[in-house]
């Protein structure tokens, strides 16, 4: 049976803490990424929906770089969106900044009604690369 280990960025959010969840879980060789949204290092949103998009994948890469994955590493995306129909260029625009080339990672964007005062949270799955070690 697979084990799991717990991942955490760097500088470790206050948002883990208080609402007592993994930053990923590492289970042989995937990577599971909790849901990241656009949240200061005290857990708080960030008010302007383009930065907060930003905010989160740069929050995904801290993740992603602690459990040993990079942005091209990621197989499966899906993200939450409060108000798809007004956000999507906003989106569509950090993603091809985020994915400028393919192969893209395959993707499910969900349209929702709250995110606990957050507008776009992000999770993935992905596949952590075979280490290279010297003899």
């Amino acid at each position: 049976m697979a084990q799991r280990e717990a991942i955490f960025p760097a500088g470790r959010h206050d948002l883990y803490a208080s609402q007592a969840y993994s930053a990923a879980i590492r289970s042989d060789n995937l990577l599971f990424v909790s849901g990241q949204v656009g949240s200061r290092s005290d857990g708080s949103p960030e008010p302007d929906f383009e930065a907060q998009v930003r905010l989160a994948f740069t929050n995904l890469e801290a993740t992603l770089k602690a459990g040993g994955c990079a942005l091209d590493d990621i197989v499966d995306v899906t993200s939450f969106h409060t108000n798809p129909e007004h956000q999507f260029d906003t989106i569509m625009r950090v993603k091809s900044e985020v994915f400028p080339e393919a192969p893209y990672p395959n993707w499910t964007a969900i349209g929702v009604n709250w995110l606990a005062g957050f507008d776009f949270e992000i999770k993935v799955i992905a596949r952590i690369p075979d280490r290279i070690t010297s003899d």
